[in-house]
């Protein structure tokens, strides 16, 4: 097959370079399909038979070949299955497949001037010197990668909306969004346009008051010419009344007040409002012991069940702080039944090694949907990992959290290791099993030696990459641990904050009691001695010393495994992601060598094994 170097193609090395340029899914599912099978030098005919519209897609075998039947963009998706399938040696899925989700979301925090907040992996490929300027074969090529695992709408602006990317729905650029969206719309993508919510008091009015009703207008006319220039527009997100950005707040009204009013002018067009539920007061005192920042979004929504329009989808972020590597579900994600909701997932490795450590999200995903009551959530989103680089990840590994994100979406479940199977398979095929399990093994790596039992945020402040244990201890952003000799923790029980109290039963007694809280969020949970005896009879402190060390000979090996696969692997990938190891080996020693001086020094408590802990 294809294979690139460059990583470039990911894992489609079973298609050519560049995406073809089509104007419908159907002619470009027969172009695909043509492309593939003569790239896998396969003699199968392949019909493609369009039955309607829909996502949905059946492949049945005939003695030639096969035959896909479904509507625009389903036969896409099932030609894709079908080559992905040929490609790693496997019979195609027979029988009809249609998503768990509708619309399966990937979120960019791409800034107008072509930086990406919180990007590893270079530059916007969608914005640069403050407009939206793009390379149409690199967007093909995006969207043929997105498709391919049934991605099905993008967010291109960051939820961070700051001029001027708040005129993006103004006049002069809706022509840019609108020849984005042509090149997208053929790979069955929608586009989503974050906004900012004060829009009409700088374009205009003096006012974005969502009860005004000349606020309400603008946003329906301006809505209206928007939809003139893209009708299959999916709808807006925002993010309002959180980290310094306007909202309904500002002019003392409720969230409800300002997504109706939004929902109001999408819903003459079919379109949907996503209102992001990172809502918490950051502007905490460190001396404030009430406050519990992960409280915020419950307190805030849950009383609103029922008072939203319906076609407002709340989105709720996985866990209630902020893509931490270990924290519980947020108690959002289980309440407010009369309300649409969507999960919000990360990709893009903030506070898990920034695509410079190895952090394969797919095991986090099978154990949030696992515990995730499904019938509760009607829509996904997650957070991009991608940039400008040529293997549009950073580190060529990270696409498989990706690959692992659009497999969810479509299924509904995360199956994580048969998905980081399938992503090797068609991406490093001669040492598809090694770096399976590479992958497989790497989150819990990265935890060992990162964030000991349920604690976050211990890591250097505004970069985010590295460890800083006090960091943002004395911060105003509710963050805090409050470690001293004794004990560290938030005790978050019934007797405590009462955070615990959010979840329904059985999760809030599993949570308030230390003797049944899972482990690796016991210290989310609870505020205890360093001597307590955890399951296995060790000492709390000893576990955290013992996950550290563990954790940076984790890093080593993997490290190890990589140079093992050197003649297994195509030479440009094989060196980036050689440096990416060896940084992510001195990244982990530098993390067991401060969090373990960091306990030794408030405990007093040394090392039970003898190791070296640094004074």
């Amino acid at each position: 097959m294809g294979f690139r170097s460059d990583g470039s193609l990911a894992w489609l090395a079973y298609l050519p370079g560049e995406a073809p340029s089509a104007t419908t899914s159907m002619e470009l599912a027969r172009e695909e399909l043509r492309q593939g099978l003569r790239q896998l030098r396969r003699a199968e005919t392949v019909d493609v038979i369009a039955d309607g519209q829909g996502q949905a897609y059946a492949i049945s075998k005939t003695d030639t070949g096969y035959v896909i039947n479904g509507g625009e963009p389903g036969v896409l998706y099932g030609a894709y299955a079908l080559l992905s399938a040929l490609s790693r040696g496997e019979q195609p899925p027979e029988g009809l497949r249609e998503p768990h989700f509708p619309l399966r979301i990937l979120n960019h925090w791409d800034n107008m001037d072509g930086t990406i907040e919180r990007g590893y992996a270079g530059r916007s490929f969608f914005f640069k010197k403050n407009h939206l300027s793009f390379d149409p074969a690199r967007i093909r090529q995006y969207a043929r990668m997105l498709a391919s695992v049934g991605i099905n709408c993008i967010s291109p602006n960051n939820v961070n909306v700051r001029p001027p990317m708040d005129g993006l729905l103004m006049q002069g650029n809706v022509s840019e969004l609108k020849a984005l969206a042509d090149i997208l719309r053929p790979f069955g993508i929608r586009l989503l346009v974050s906004i900012d919510f004060s829009m009409p008091s700088h374009h205009g009015l003096n006012t974005a008051d969502p009860l005004n009703e000349e606020v309400a207008a603008w946003w329906a006319r301006t809505t209206g010419e928007v939809y003139c220039a893209i009708p299959d527009l999916a709808g807006y997100l925002v993010k309002a009344d959180s980290e310094y950005r306007p909202g309904p707040f500002t002019y003392g009204r409720t969230h409800a007040q300002g997504a109706n009013m939004l929902a109001r002018a999408l819903k003459p067009h079919g379109g949907l409002l996503f209102w992001r539920c990172f809502v918490y007061n950051h502007k905490q005192d460190w001396r404030d012991t009430v406050t519990d920042r992960p409280k915020a979004a419950f307190e805030h929504y849950s009383p609103q069940d029922g008072q939203f329009d319906d076609n407002v989808v709340l989105q709720i972020k996985n866990g209630p702080l902020d893509f931490q590597v270990r924290e519980p579900l947020s108690p959002l994600l289980f309440a407010m039944p009369r309300t649409r909701k969507a999960l919000e997932l990360q990709l893009a490795q903030e506070y898990t090694g920034q695509q410079i450590d190895l952090f394969y999200h797919g095991p986090q995903y099978e154990d949030i949907i696992e515990h995730l009551p499904l019938g509760n959530i009607q829509y996904i989103a997650a957070v991009s990992n991608l940039g400008d680089d040529s293997n549009w990840c950073g580190h060529d590994l990270a696409q498989a959290s990706l690959y692992a994100y659009g497999r969810t979406a479509w299924e509904g479940a995360c199956r994580a290791q048969e998905f980081a199977r399938e992503w090797a398979q068609t991406t490093l095929p001669e040492a598809s099993e090694e770096v399976t399990g590479m992958l497989m093994r790497s989150g819990a790596v990265y935890e060992q030696y990162a964030a000991p039992l349920g604690i976050g945020f211990l890591v250097r402040p505004n970069s985010h990459y590295g460890p800083s244990p006090e960091g943002y201890e004395f911060d105003l952003w509710g963050t805090y641990h409050r470690a001293n000799q004794h004990e560290i923790g938030i005790d978050r029980s019934t007797n405590g904050s009462g955070y615990t109290a959010q979840y329904p039963q059985p999760l809030m007694g599993l949570y308030n009691n230390p003797d049944t809280c899972p482990e690796k969020l016991l210290l989310f949970f609870h505020r205890l001695p360093y001597d307590h005896p955890m399951a296995d009879g060790r000492s709390l402190v000893q576990r955290v010393y013992d996950d550290h060390f563990e954790g940076a000979l984790g890093a080593e090996d993997l490290l190890a495994q990589w140079k093992q696969l050197k003649n297994k692997i195509p030479e440009g990938t094989y060196e980036r992601v050689l440096s990416r190891f060896e940084r992510q080996a001195a990244n982990a020693r530098e993390w067991r060598d401060v969090i373990n001086t960091y306990f030794y020094r408030k405990s007093g408590i040394g090392d039970a094994r003898g190791r070296l802990i640094h004074p």
